[in-house]
């Protein structure tokens, strides 16, 4: 299976019942919607593994990478119970995460750790690493294009 397909294909088991569409309802970076970042850190993180030598589990890696922020609340406006969002979100995205979906360790590892290393725990596996990485580009990428 290609990397597209791989990707759509996903994306239509992830959405079953509309679920991962609520991403869409949050701002994430400047005019870019949490949907949209998810699905660029999907596709960077699947160009960044074809790169590299060994095995990748692409399957892990996509779902991970689309539900790295299924925080779902807007991040933008002030929360007592959400005091520090950067330092926060990645739990409650992995809580959302296993309450929604069948989540393996791979993909718990994506969801948990993207966020090294503004929290300092890195990631153990790969694949997290991987998105780790496209995580980051794709925030700066995204910011840079709102100005």
């Amino acid at each position: 299976m290609d990397n597209d397909q791989l990707l759509r294909d996903t994306l239509a088991e992830l959405d079953a019942g509309g679920k991962l569409s609520r991403l869409k309802r949050f701002t994430q970076h400047g005019r870019y919607s949490v949907y949209a970042h998810s699905l660029s850190v999907a596709a960077l993180s699947l160009r960044i593994a074809g790169r590299m030598p060994g095995h990748t589990d692409c399957k892990s890696l996509v779902r991970g990478a689309l539900l790295h922020d299924y925080f779902l609340y807007d991040w933008h406006v002030k929360d007592r119970r959400r005091p520090n969002h950067a330092l926060h979100h990645a739990r409650m995205a992995l809580e959302n995460a296993r309450r929604d979906y069948d989540i393996n360790d791979i993909e718990a590892d994506i969801i948990g750790h993207h966020m090294f290393p503004v929290v300092p725990v890195p990631p153990r596996t790969r694949e997290g690493w991987i998105v780790c990485i496209a995580d980051k580009i794709s925030a700066a990428r995204e910011t840079v294009k709102r100005r």
